[in-house]
């Protein structure tokens, strides 16, 4: 008797203007806050504002026993407040009827923990009190930014008191087993790892409209079916929440085959739909889920190579991160919230040089013409904030000179 969990990823990087090398040293503004608020306008017309309504009418439709899950990134948090208010709003509708659950991930969907422990600790915990201070909840479960994930990173989310995980089912690891279970990690027995179906999943938030897929058109009663089909104990269907009606457009019938999709599954009795904490508490783990390895949910590799996979983008993270020590040093808050939001890793995942269908998927989410135009202004953008660190440093310095006695001098 699979339990169903949906589980959707909000995000929404703060995007970079056309920045070049004349503007270092003169321009410290870094945001295209027009791309940025008619991005946001936009996709809460065409995806937040009536997929949270549809939401809320299966939730009560249901007497809810239609549940889903969220992980909202900080930075989407504050643009929505920023932008479009009504969507927080609808939001918080959700959350209140005690169907939705939120998850924690880190503030600026970053690649920290890859970096900087430190700062991935400091980010998960700004979340989480953003989590806290925004709909009253106190996240059970974590999702690292695009599920990125290995043994290690599961010891460090046990210790912050965490008592599940969501990663990916990656076939190569599995082996002969099912994602459709709870597992844990070697020697760690605190934490449960959810681990997403991909193939379902895949079949909502990329194929569906793909008029070539042998299953065109999907229908609600059909992919119920496979749910029914399944095996195991947990069906775990995680997605972009974009894909409906921004990735999927409405014409597509994206938002009424959600509308159905609830009523097809809960036809038999014997499967329900439950949020990844009532996941946990159900359910009991069927062995151990051994990634000694990072990977994510990205691409065919199911690794880091979206992010990491070529010397422009090494370069690019390793220069940014490099800053942490000083920027922290000046103690300047509006400093280190400009260089922790080019941790994002949406900035990385614009110069990945992948060719085929995976480079496709890069080049629909990419604001600029190539990976290199990418490249070129990130570092020209963290050029010119490297200066004002480094500046903010020296005259951090000479004001602590001038308050040493001449004898400490």
């Amino acid at each position: 008797m699979p339990s169903v969990c949906f589980y959707f990823q909000v995000h929404q990087p703060y995007r970079l203007k056309p920045y070049n090398c004349f503007q270092i040293g003169s321009d410290h503004s870094y945001e295209d806050e027009q791309k940025d608020r008619t991005l946001m306008e936009r996709v809460a017309q065409k995806c937040y504002l009536p997929m949270n309504a549809l939401l809320l009418k299966l939730i009560n439709k249901y007497d809810g026993k239609f549940k889903v899950a969220f992980s909202i990134s900080g930075t989407a948090m504050e643009q929505f407040k920023k932008y479009q208010p009504r969507v927080l709003d609808s939001f918080i509708e959700l959350f209140n009827t005690g169907c939705v659950e939120i998850l924690s991930e880190t503030y600026y969907h970053s690649l920290s923990y890859n970096y900087s422990k430190d700062e991935f600790v400091r980010q998960v915990e700004k979340h989480r009190s953003a989590i806290k201070s925004w709909c009253g909840q106190t996240p059970r479960i974590f999702r690292n930014t695009e599920l990125i994930y290995n043994n290690e990173i599961a010891q460090t989310i046990q210790t912050m008191g965490y008592e599940g995980i969501i990663c990916e089912g990656v076939d190569r690891l599995l082996g002969y087993r099912s994602p459709n279970y709870l597992y844990h990690p070697p020697k760690q027995y605190e934490i449960k790892c959810l681990l997403k179906n991909y193939r379902l999943s895949d079949d909502i938030a990329f194929r569906f409209s793909d008029k070539n897929w042998k299953e065109f058109p999907l229908q609600a009663h059909r992919y119920a079916d496979w749910i029914h089909e399944s095996n195991g104990e947990v069906l775990n269907l995680f997605m972009d929440y974009e894909t409906f009606g921004e990735h999927q457009w409405p014409e597509t019938g994206i938002f009424n085959f959600m509308e159905h999709l609830p009523g097809e599954v809960l036809k038999r009795p014997n499967f329900d739909f439950k949020t990844p904490s009532e996941l946990i508490d159900s359910y009991s783990v069927l062995g151990e889920y051994d990634v000694p390895d990072f990977t994510s949910w990205a691409d065919v590799e199911r690794d880091l190579s979206a992010w990491c996979g070529n010397s422009l983008q090494n370069d690019a993270s390793e220069r940014i991160y490099q800053l942490e020590s000083a920027v922290k040093l000046t103690k300047d808050e509006m400093l280190i919230e400009q260089w922790a939001k080019l941790l994002t890793s949406d900035h990385f995942y614009y110069m990945c040089t992948k060719y085929w269908s995976d480079g496709d998927v890069h080049k629909y989410f990419s604001p600029y013409n190539s990976p290199y135009d990418a490249y070129i202004n990130f570092m020209n953008v963290v050029t010119d904030l490297e200066q004002s660190i480094n500046e903010n440093v020296v005259n951090l310095f000479k004001q602590q000179r001038k308050l040493l006695t001449p004898y400490q001098q």
